[in-house]
């Protein structure tokens, strides 16, 4: 016999899973940041990999939103 969760359960833990890649483009994008400030000499190797946090973080964001309208 299966116990089913809640919405809010759900809901819930939906959250914690968006937190944990939050804080992953959040990464991505510092260390972009950092290589940006250490290396005078390649600016756009640490713009390349901010923008590259910045599309993990809306990739995430677009898979939550779609399977949170999902669910309802």
């Amino acid at each position: 016999m299966k116990k089913h969760m809640s919405k809010d359960q759900e809901f819930e833990i939906m959250k914690l899973v968006f937190d944990k890649f939050l804080w992953v483009g959040t990464f991505i994008m510092g260390y972009g940041f950092y290589k940006m400030i250490t290396t005078a000499t390649d600016f756009w190797y640490g713009i390349s990999i901010i923008i590259a946090g910045a599309i993990v973080m809306f990739l995430f964001l677009w898979l939550l939103v779609k399977e949170y309208h999902y669910m309802e």
